[in-house]
């Protein structure tokens, strides 16, 4: 059965003790009040709920005198870290391939996010989605696991990756101190934590590409997986089987229903089970969609209403305006950078 407490694996904290060493904080102090010890945070099977991590957090950060812990984490993150996930996804063979099974298999190492692979004319994205309150941790969490992605993605493909990044909050004071080691200018206060690339990125190989490593790697996950009660997510499955083939809308209730082999009535049966329903399912989508329509400057309103299947662009305005509280000609205004933050970004990140 799902745990029905998100939890995260204690290594995480481990690292993060490793790193508060740094500043003289020894890991008894950093855990001092949490009723975890240092042999914890090395057991392998030992997990820590959000709210221990929130504390961990909140307490490096006093001890230490450094809000930016997370940027630093990030920094350092090792594909170790990710067990069995980080392995399957380190030898597979492109980045795409990495990125689906981060995907499918992220419920094995925490039910605190989700994560998902969106693609909309030559950008793809990676759409990060909090499944908790991570509170003051927030920015945090979110610097750490959107920095671990980058280094990780250098790492196994041998070639700096480059892109744009996204984060739900407000910019933090401290960034000023790390524009020259960030891998892209980050943009704040968007709907959601998203990674932005070209989509040619997806076709990059994996230097360490292993198929029979792979395969035993992607049976282990995929037996924690069932384990844990996530055989059969009918919103992963829905979410899979609602574009239309070649793009230009989705499906409907009754074509996605008969692709999952069940019944409308059923269909939304289990949607409700997972406190969804198909039109929110559908609406994420299309949110998700837009945003990264919206910054193809070469896509017009009415082209991507089209794209997402709405009659006109007024339609798609006004939908968009429901999902991010915005009209698309403001979101576009607040999201592109400038043309001279484009060059700047350019030769800080040579190809």
């Amino acid at each position: 059965m799902t745990s029905p407490i998100p939890t995260l694996p204690a290594i995480h904290a481990h690292h993060l003790a490793e790193l508060a060493q740094r500043w003289q904080v020894e890991p008894a102090e950093l855990l001092e009040g949490t009723g975890v010890s240092e042999e914890d945070l090395t057991d392998a099977e030992r997990r820590l709920d959000i709210p221990t991590y929130q504390h961990i957090i909140r307490r490096a950060r006093a001890l230490t005198g450094e809000p930016a812990l997370g940027i630093y984490f990030g920094l350092d993150m090792r594909v170790s870290s990710h067990g069995l996930l980080g392995y399957a996804a380190l030898t597979s063979a492109t980045v795409g391939d990495a990125l689906r099974l981060a995907v499918r298999y992220v419920p094995t190492r925490t039910t605190a996010i989700g994560l998902r692979v969106t693609e909309a004319g030559d950008q793809a994205a990676l759409v990060v989605e909090e499944n908790v309150d991570f509170g003051d941790a927030r920015d945090a969490v979110l610097f750490a696991f959107t920095m671990g992605l980058w280094q990780i993605a250098r790492t196994a493909t041998g070639v700096p990756v480059t892109g744009e990044v996204d984060f739900p909050f407000p910019r933090p004071s401290y960034l000023d101190r790390f524009t020259s080691v960030l891998p892209t200018a980050p943009r704040f206060d968007q709907p959601r934590t998203r990674i932005v690339f070209a989509k040619e990125v997806l076709l990059l190989p994996m230097s360490m590409s292993d198929p029979a490593a792979l395969q035993i790697a992607r049976e282990h996950c995929e037996q924690e997986l069932r384990g844990l009660g996530f055989g059969g997510d009918v919103v992963e499955r829905l979410r899979a089987v609602l574009p239309l083939e070649g793009g230009g809308g989705y499906r409907t209730l009754d074509d996605c229903a008969r692709a999952l082999h069940m019944s409308e009535r059923t269909l939304k049966r289990r949607l409700a089970a997972h406190g969804t329903s198909f039109t929110s399912v559908l609406d994420d989508i299309r949110c998700e969609a837009a945003v990264m329509w919206l910054r193809d400057e070469n896509a017009s309103h009415a082209d991507i209403a089209e794209q997402l299947g709405y009659a006109d662009a007024s339609a798609f305005s006004r939908a968009f305006r429901r999902w991010t509280g915005m009209t698309p000609a403001a979101f576009q205004k607040q999201a592109r950078p400038s043309q001279a933050a484009k060059s700047a970004q350019t030769d800080k990140n040579p190809a």
